[in-house]
Formats: C-alpha cells, sequence, structure tokens
C-alpha cells in the first residue's frame, strides 16, 4: 500500500501535522467508517467519514463521525441551501477521483465546499480517510478545518 496519496501530499505541502495509519479494509463491511474505528481500536466518534452530496445540485463534501447519519435538511441549511441528497457512488468517484471507501476530503480532484461536524471539533484529534482504501490520517480537527477551508455546522441527525 502506497502511503503518499494525493490527499498526503495536500496536508504536507499545507504544512499540516499528521500520522498514517493503516488497517485491513473490509470491502464488504455495511459501515465502512466503524469498520475503519474498531481496525484501528478508535472511538467510532473520533474516526471521522467522508461523504459526498448535493446541495441544490452543487457539489459539496461533508465529514462526520463514522457513528453517526447526516441529517439532509442539516446539511442543506449548512450550506445555504433548500435540499440535499447523498450523490450516487459513481459521481462520487468521478468528483474526487477517489474510489469508495478511500474518499477523503483532502485533495479532491476539484476542491468543493466542504462542513465538517461541529461535535468533532471539540476532539484533540480525529482520523480522516488518507486518499485510499485502508488509509486513515491523524490530525487535528483545526487543522483539517483550515486546510480545507471548511464550514463548522451541525449537521447530524438526533440520536
Amino acid at each position: 500500500m502506497s502511503k503518499t496519496t494525493r490527499a498526503t501530499q495536500t496536508l504536507t505541502r499545507a504544512g499540516i501535522a499528521f500520522s498514517l495509519h493503516t488497517y485491513d479494509y473490509d470491502p464488504n463491511a455495511e459501515r465502512i467508517g466503524l469498520q475503519a474505528a474498531e481496525a484501528i481500536g478508535e472511538a467510532p466518534h473520533r474516526v471521522l467519514k467522508t461523504l459526498m452530496a448535493e446541495v441544490d445540485g452543487r457539489a459539496v463534501c461533508v465529514v462526520v463521525p463514522s457513528d453517526r447519519e447526516v441529517s439532509m435538511k442539516k446539511l442543506a441549511a449548512a450550506f445555504g441551501g433548500k435540499s440535499a441528497a447523498m450523490m450516487k457512488p459513481a459521481a462520487a468517484e468521478k468528483a474526487t477521483g477517489y474510489v469508495v471507501g478511500g474518499i477523503s476530503p483532502f485533495g479532491q480532484k476539484k476542491q468543493v465546499p466542504t462542513a465538517i461536524e461541529a461535535t468533532a471539533m471539540a476532539e484533540a484529534f480525529v482520523y480522516m480517510n488518507g486518499g485510499q482504501r485502508g488509509l486513515q490520517v491523524r490530525l487535528s480537527p483545526r487543522d483539517a478545518q483550515a486546510v480545507l477551508k471548511a464550514i463548522v455546522a451541525p449537521v447530524v441527525a438526533e440520536t
């Protein structure tokens, strides 16, 4: 497994401190983010999943704890839109240049507006996909927000 991806290159160029964590990716896992959290031995709320969606037809990226679901209503509101829907996997792969299970918010083919779930900002560090299946980067959520120029908003559904 290569540990140099567009995501890690983006973080390095931005001067962001991060560490790499590899694990055995399970393509049959029901919930990829939860499988990643278990595989690296980390709490699911610190392992963030990267999802691609559309708000009023515009591509957006949303990063949320792997044990939570996105509220489409809150996601639309976060970007000042009326409606939101998840992108189909093929569209997400085409938009990001990554394969599903390896989609990182960093180093996407075309950077799109990004939102990070507000609760993630309370953590000292979080894990995000490193740009390929089985690779996570550990970094400060504030550093992630800065390099992504992301908005911070409550975008998860109530539990």
